[in-house]
């Protein structure tokens, strides 16, 4: 496993504006201090990225010429990328790929196509062609945003079980079976509807999971039950000022590594919410807010210390670094700043 004394970040980009591809940046876990910030793979719309548990591999989705799909990349010891193969097919790329625990199989979500599939990948890190592609159907009463079913995430459970296809356009969560690479609808459970629900996140017990509703700016915390992976709704709070009115709508969502803190960005509100959890039923109170210290915080990221929090803001071009009192959840800004082209997704390397 690659280790080294920096913390080390890479960041996903929109590329149809000054962006190249995939940039990379390092912290001083100690000062926080910032630098060897640069460009390390010019691919177009790396929008969203996960790294092997190892270390050895950066995988993201991507854009070549008019195909879209998942290009593989070998990390080295200087943490530069070499590509080591894509696999595209026609149309637009997915918005979301991730990892079994296992690091053999890969999982992309397609917003556009409403898709969710199913990669291998061998000892080199080398992606095979999809095993298992589902196709979701149906829309949701938001006339422009839920026409059709827009997939959003596609992740597996922490327990292994499932994995848990997010789609917004349909309000709905599906969880499917994977036998080796192959997809079996399992489960469907509805959300609330036109809340558009975009990602889920787990808390550490395995117990309770949360979903951030984009289009009606909402958490939404349900009770997992990890042997028939059903969710049972428990708890729906907005993730806005009760007097903002201003158009605004759900980003990322993320836990604190010690599953004490939920964080919430807004777009529009251009924030990030703080939520306390209680560590007996699972459920939140919002404590504060943070401005982002610019627009359209799509992504953001805690460090694995714990210590940092990067919030990548879209259309302002700036990643912007936040202190993180590990007691209080609170954020602080610290005057760190990286300007980077159209910054969406922010990945650190794992510790040892």
């Amino acid at each position: 496993m690659k280790t080294s004394d920096q913390l080390v970040a890479y960041v996903g980009t929109y590329t149809n504006g000054d962006s190249k591809g995939i940039y990379r940046f390092q912290v001083d876990p100690v000062s926080g201090q910032v630098d060897h910030v640069k460009a390390v793979a010019e691919i177009g719309g790396p929008t969203y990225l996960t790294i092997s548990q190892n270390n050895d591999y950066l995988y993201s989705v991507a854009k070549v010429g008019e195909d879209g799909g998942v290009a593989a990349y070998s990390i080295n010891e200087e943490h530069d990328l070499t590509l080591i193969n894509h696999q595209v097919e026609a149309g637009s790329p997915p918005c979301h790929v991730s990892l079994d625990e296992s690091n053999k199989y890969l999982f992309t979500a397609n917003y556009h196509k409403g898709t969710a599939d199913a990669f291998s990948i061998n000892e080199n890190g080398q992606l095979s062609k999809a095993l298992s592609t589902v196709q979701h159907e149906g829309n949701g009463p938001n006339e422009a945003r839920q026409e059709k079913a827009h997939a959003h995430f596609a992740g597996i459970t922490p327990d292994g079980n499932f994995l848990c296809v997010v789609d917004l356009g349909t309000d709905k969560i599906a969880m499917y079976k994977v036998e080796e690479g192959k997809l079996s609808l399992h489960k469907e459970i509805t959300v609330k509807p036109g809340s558009g629900p975009r990602h889920i996140r787990f808390h550490p017990n395995g117990k309770t999971a949360y979903v951030n509703a984009e289009l009606s700016s909402e958490v939404i915390v349900f009770e997992y039950d990890h042997d028939n992976g059903n969710l049972k709704e428990i708890q729906v709070l907005s993730t806005l000022p009760e007097n903002f009115e201003e158009e605004s709508t759900g980003g990322a969502l993320h836990l604190s590594g010690d599953g004490r803190f939920l964080y919430a960005s807004n777009r529009g509100h251009d924030s990030i919410a703080l939520f306390t959890i209680d560590e007996n039923t699972g459920q939140i109170t919002l404590n504060s807010f943070t401005s982002t210290e610019g627009s359209h915080p799509r992504d953001f990221s805690i460090d694995p210390t714990g210590q940092f929090i990067f919030a990548a803001n879209k259309d302002s071009n700036n990643i912007v670094q936040f202190s993180r009192n590990q007691e209080t959840g609170e954020l602080t800004k610290t005057g760190i700043e990286l300007s980077i082209p159209n910054p969406v997704c922010v990945k650190f390397l794992n510790l040892n």
